[in-house]
């Protein structure tokens, strides 16, 4: 009897998996025609897994599952979610870090991490903030079908400037409606108690499924679900990652971007490293007074100098590589540049 019973199952299984196919043709495809893409639609008819994972969310009920279904069709057609890629987004969003993918948790489940302190409500930026969330998800889903994922909402330094119900909201809604079965656990770090209030009202959308799924923790309490070496000092792990964009040539935990980013050669790469090596010394002698040992890149440099009031000089560098760093300085002490010959393997850069 017992080896009949996971037959009978899977066969009840896939009825209920026809079933919500005839019945979404049937009942929301005929007179929605234009509601949908029509590549979601198509693999809807061909993915049993897909139809699976809304069947399994909504605890097999079909009426509940074609309502899934319905919402979140609609939302990718809306949101153009089968076109989003680099280009659709603004640089500035994958350049401040607040949302990547790094670690795992103790379970094996990919870590999603939002960075709340670096959120600011602004309602001219919400669609694109929402379709930088939806970009990372789907490149996720394709990459990893089927593979959970642990939110984790690090709350550190975040105040009440930070807090955007109607993006928290979103956030959910992909989770809970979007992407069926996708979420492992959301777990809520350090959470000042001045948002105890917001997000009582963020649990009341969670619904049953997903509210089993939130877990509230402190710096300390966190290592009961990831371990100290995916986790950032500031909670206590040993963790020296630094989200980077574009992604180091070595950084597999960002490659969603490089997926739907331009086809990065090796000569490519070198050369992106090269420009960072120069980049990390310009940048190193703006913010500090400590002597930093010169790097060793071969490229091009043209010097601009301008004679500015108040004795000033205004010195712009252009590095030219097979990318271009632009940057640019005003000092009013004494300035220190020295060059050597142009085009040389060697190049000293002081300063500026």
């Amino acid at each position: 009897m017992a080896e009949v019973e996971p037959h009978e199952g899977e066969q009840d299984l896939e009825k209920k998996i026809e079933e919500t196919r005839q019945r979404f043709n049937n009942e929301l495809l005929q007179d929605s025609t234009e509601k949908y893409d029509p590549r979601d639609v198509e693999r809807l008819q061909t993915d049993d897994s897909l139809v699976e994972g809304y069947l399994t969310w909504r605890i097999y009920n079909v009426d509940d599952a074609l309502k899934m279904i319905d919402e979140s069709l609609h939302w990718r057609k809306e949101y153009g979610v089968n076109d989003i890629n680099e280009s659709t987004i603004p640089r500035w969003m994958f350049e401040t870090g607040a949302v990547y993918l790094h670690g795992y948790d103790k379970e094996g489940n990919k870590l999603f991490w939002f960075k709340v302190k670096l959120h600011v409500k602004d309602s001219k930026t919400v669609i694109d903030k929402k379709k930088y969330v939806a970009f990372w998800l789907e490149r996720y889903a394709k990459k990893e079908p089927g593979m959970p994922l642990t939110v984790v909402f690090d709350m550190t330094d975040s105040g009440l400037s930070n807090v955007d119900m109607e993006f928290v909201k979103y956030i959910i809604n992909c989770f809970k409606v979007y992407y069926p079965k996708f979420l492992s656990k959301m777990i809520i770090v350090d959470m000042p108690w001045i948002l105890n209030a917001a997000w009582k009202i963020v649990k009341s959308w969670l619904g049953p499924e997903a509210i089993s799924k939130l877990r509230f923790a402190s710096k300390s309490e966190v290592q009961t679900y990831i371990g100290p070496e995916y986790l950032p000092p500031h909670m206590g792990g040993t963790d020296s990652f630094k989200y980077s964009y574009p992604p180091l040539p070595d950084d597999d935990f960002q490659t969603p971007i490089c997926d739907n980013g331009p086809i990065v050669s090796d000569d490519d790469r070198e050369s992106k490293e090269g420009d960072l090596d120069v980049k990390d010394a310009l940048e190193s002698s703006f913010t500090s007074d400590v002597v930093v040992k010169p790097k060793k890149v071969m490229v091009l440099i043209f010097v601009n100098i301008e004679l500015l009031p108040i004795a000033s000089v205004k010195v712009t560098c252009n590095v030219i590589g097979s990318r271009h760093i632009q940057s640019s300085c005003i000092t009013d002490g004494p300035l220190k540049l020295k060059l050597s010959s142009l085009c040389q393997p060697h190049k000293e850069l002081k300063d500026c």
